[in-house]
Order: structure tokens, then sequence, then C-alpha cells
């Protein structure tokens, strides 16, 4: 178990500006990412665990043991961290083949151990035909296989990961993520995933943490955060939401719904906590979880697309007021001038401006 509490400040500088990093989080066995744009704070957050860099407040422990501790000055060096960090360059020694970067790393542990480990971990990252090459001889996919094998050859209590997708095309990201999957399940201990990719972060994270401007506004299960981004901010770091700006005209606290006037019309809403007639409110909606039909009804509206792209599993039908529907393409309709939408009430979240 990782948990931090983090404060670390930059002042302005000439021809920079200052920075406040301050997150506060718990993070046990599995992947908890860490999300957001660049500049947040993620990979700040990384080296401040490993020791790179010292926080000027908080306290950081692994495990139950002290790693850092800003009231006691308490600072473990990082080599005594047991933190595996894997880098956004792979950081492997150019002039050593991939086993002497793996038996460098492990270059502490007992001889027998060593060279059984070593085997081990080749033979687990698909590394043992490539042992003997360099690292300007793999693939970028084998080269972040080769870096994670070594951050995990001294067996680390918690491997922390820094964009570790970055640059991979789609074939080689699908293989890591075959590979982090399976080191989730083997290894048993905490993952830090730095991430600005909401693919990656959706595909392999048990728990995320949402970074804005050096702090975690949002944090939960992917599917609690695709159910409720909470806040407009971080619906639209996610991306994929509609939002919609509404008028409440009528509350049925029996019922548990709601009468909204938006986009021009009256529709059928959810139950809205905390809201009074003539309140103003913010409501989100996933693409997929919104229809085109062939006729009008209840929480209907007619709408021209602007724009129709071709995804994987469906089509992706933009119209104005932002508004995004994903069809199935079995579905699909063709290319029509206008079309009926469907906005279900129950795919309406209330969230904060």
């Amino acid at each position: 178990m990782i948990e931090a509490a983090i404060g670390k400040n930059f002042p302005p500088a000439e021809d920079s500006a200052g920075f406040e990093l301050n997150v506060e989080f718990q993070a046990g066995p599995g992947i908890t990412a860490l999300y957001g744009p660049s500049g947040s704070g993620k990979t700040l957050t990384l080296d401040a665990i490993a020791g790179f860099i010292p926080p000027q407040t908080g306290r950081i422990q692994l495990n139950g043991q002290i790693l850092f501790d800003a009231g006691t000055s308490v600072s473990i060096p990082p080599r005594n961290r047991a933190c595996g960090y894997v880098f956004q360059n792979y950081a492997l020694f150019p002039h050593m083949t991939v086993r002497q970067n793996l038996a460098f790393a492990a270059n502490n542990l007992p001889r027998l151990e060593r060279h059984r480990t070593i085997a081990e971990l080749l033979e687990r990252f698909h590394l043992t035909d490539l042992a003997g090459r360099k690292p300007r001889e793999l693939s970028g996919g084998q080269k972040q296989r080769a870096s994670i094998a070594r951050a995990l050859i001294t067996q680390p209590k918690a491997l922390l990961l820094d964009e570790p997708g970055r640059g991979l095309d789609g074939q080689l990201r699908a293989e890591l993520y075959t590979t982090l999957l399976d080191l989730k399940t083997f290894a048993k201990i905490p993952i830090l995933l730095v991430t600005h990719d909401t693919e990656e972060c959706f595909a392999l994270a048990d728990n995320v943490l949402i970074y804005q401007t050096g702090r975690i506004v949002h944090r939960g299960s992917p599917l609690e955060l695709l159910r409720n981004p909470g806040t407009a901010d971080v619906a639209t770091l996610l991306g994929d939401f509609t939002l919609f700006q509404a008028e409440v005209l009528t509350l049925d606290p029996s019922r548990q719904t709601s009468t909204l006037k938006m986009l021009g019309q009256e529709f059928n809403g959810p139950h809205l906590r905390g809201c009074f007639r003539g309140d103003r409110v913010t409501l989100c909606a996933r693409p997929e979880e919104l229809r085109i039909v062939d006729k009008p009804g209840d929480n209907r509206l007619r709408r021209s697309p602007l724009r129709i792209t071709e995804r994987p599993q469906a089509v992706r039908v933009d119209f104005n007021d932002g508004l995004i529907v994903d069809v199935p393409r079995d579905q699909w309709i063709g290319r029509p001038d206008e079309v009926w939408v469907d906005i279900p009430a129950n795919a309406l979240r209330q969230i904060k401006a």
C-alpha cells in the first residue's frame, strides 16, 4: 500500500510560471492511473515517491515504512525505497545487452538467485531470444518490456510507470496492455501508471486519480468516472461527454424525476438533488447512451449531422450544441440530412459546473 501526502512548490521565475503540487492518496495492489493533461503534476508525484525530488511538506509510506516525512526530516535514498521505476525513454544502458541490463540491476542478488531471476523475467516478458541484443537493436515495444523487466528484477514493493505507452503504435500498445494486465496478476503490488491517454487509462486501471494543475480533482474506478465525472472540468478532461446547460421546470421527488428546458425544448430528466424550480444545472451524457431514431417522441430533437466519423466499433455523429452520438455500425442509416436524436432521461447525470 502506498500512502502519499505530497506538497511541492516551484515559485515563479524568469520565463517560467510558478507551480504547486498538493496531493494526497492511497494506492493498493493493482493499477492506479494518474490521469490528466501534461504539466498537471503526475510525473512529479512519481519522482517524489521514488525519491528523485524531495517534497517540501507531507509524508510518503510504502507498506507502513516511512520513505519521506517532512516533519521528522526522514528521506530514504532512492536506492533503498524498493520502488521500480520505468521511465518514458526506457533508460536502458545503450552499451549493454538486454541480459546485461538486467544483470546490472540485479547486482546485489546472490549469484544463483540472480541468474534464476534473470532467466524467469526474460521468459515472462518474451525476451529470451532477444537477450543478446542492445537497446538500439530492439523495437519500442521490446525496449518497453526490457525496461519493465529490469524494474522488477529486485522484486520491488511498488512499480512506477511514466507514460509507458507513449510513442508506441496500435499493435505495440495492445501488447503492452497485455503485459501490464499480466503483471498486475502475478506481481500483486501497487502500480502507479502516469498517462494522459483516455484509452490507456480505462483499459488498464483499477482506480483513477484525475490530476489538474497540481491537484487531484476527482477519483474513482473507470466505471464510476464514466457514470459520474463529477464536474464539467473533469468531463472535459476525460472527453467523450456531451455537456448540457438546463433550467429546472418541475421536480417530482416521489417519482425521482424532473422536467428540464435545454437545447430549446422540454425534456424529461432524472432526479436532481438539492435543486429547486428555476435553478440552472449542468448535465452530461455519454455518446453511446444517446440514440439516433427515425421518428419524433419524448426527449427527442431534430438535428442535422455536422460531421460523421468512422470509428472501430461505431459511427460517431457530431451535431451542433456539442452533441455527439455513437451509433453501432449495423444500425447506422447512411448520411441523412436530418435525424431524430433520442436523449433518454436516465442518460443525463447532474454534475457541477
